[in-house]
């Protein structure tokens, strides 16, 4: 594979993560309206007389997302033509530009005529599906030349369920952490776990709900990550890209729950609450990579299936007796 397209997908993943996160530094500092009601221009113009923080925070966001977007559809070509015969390709390729484009007219729209906090969440899962198909598409430039071997990996049939179901599980835990940021929620609740300390009964207004329901999830995908853990080192330990994935996937979680915790002790230091965005952005970008291995593994079973029926048949044949016309 040539080295020009494995630092084309490589640049472009990093590009996909500033844009996640320029995403959620625009929401966490309110500067959605820092180029007004103008779109893609700010306030009617290329470069505003007047610069605010508000002004920087939303422009640069803009260009960079442009940018990125330029490279995604580098990527997409590139990738579709160099390794097109691989049947992952094409199916990537086109949604990662996709979603980012729609992404986009999201964002725009919201620019233009405003939008429900509702739909604006849906702002983060978007951009979070096409940054997770770029770094599929990057796994599969780099998985030409064998850099790792994962072809041949079989998998249960219940593990790949689990896979499919905690995937789209964990979306789910993205839209309630982005409809948190959207309400106003981050501190709707001044304690960890538990939403007070003085009071702890059920949460007694909306704000309150919205805050605990995702914590409530993230908790319940947190123990799922662990049980699955255990299943993986005790039946999969010998499957290195398997294995190591998941203890990936256990550190990014066990990441994603401390730095939520230290959100609401810090008081929403803005850092950490970027930190948080990366790591459920790394997290959903690792399962979507079990998602792939799954749909790979049912082909591989139904190989070492026929295989298998061959072997028998060889083995059979000797032992047959010709009959006499």
């Amino acid at each position: 594979m040539s080295r020009s397209l494995k630092w084309l997908s490589v640049l472009t993943t990093i590009g996909m993560l500033f844009v996640l996160i320029g995403g959620a530094l625009v929401t966490k500092t309110e500067s959605g309206a820092g180029c007004g009601d103008s779109w893609p221009l700010c306030h009617g113009q290329l470069i505003p007389d007047e610069i605010t923080f508000e002004l920087v925070i939303e422009l640069s966001h803009r260009v960079v997302s442009g940018v990125v977007g330029v490279l995604v559809l580098a990527l997409s070509i590139c990738a579709w033509k160099a390794i097109g015969h691989i049947r992952e390709t094409k199916f990537l390729a086109f949604i990662s530009f996709f979603f980012l484009v729609l992404q986009g007219l999201i964002g725009a729209a919201a620019v233009k005529w405003g939008q429900s906090d509702i739909v604006l969440a849906l702002h983060f899962g978007i951009s979070l599906i096409s940054f997770a198909s770029v770094l599929l598409l990057t796994l599969l430039i780099f998985e030409v030349d064998k850099k790792f071997d994962a072809d041949s990996l079989v998998i249960a049939p219940k593990l790949r369920i689990q896979f499919y179901a905690i995937t789209i599980y964990s979306l789910v835990v993205v839209y309630t952490g982005a409809l948190v940021r959207h309400v106003g929620a981050s501190l709707a609740c001044p304690d960890w776990p538990v939403c007070s300390y003085n009071n702890i009964g059920l949460p007694t207004q909306m704000h309150e709900w919205v805050q605990m329901g995702h914590r409530m999830l993230a908790g319940i995908l947190f123990i799922w990550v662990v049980l699955l853990a255990v299943r993986i080192v005790k039946h999969y330990k010998h499957e290195k890209v398997l294995y190591h994935g998941w203890m990936i996937v256990l550190g990014l979680i066990s990441l994603q729950v401390m730095s939520g915790a230290v959100i609401v002790f810090s008081k929403l230091n803005l850092f950490i609450a970027l930190a948080h965005a990366l790591f459920i952005a790394c997290l959903f970008g690792v399962l979507s990579y079990f998602i792939l291995l799954s749909s790979r593994s049912k082909k591989n079973e139904l190989a070492l299936i026929a295989e298998a029926q061959n072997t028998n048949e060889e083995r059979i044949k000797p032992n047959q007796t010709i009959p006499v016309q």
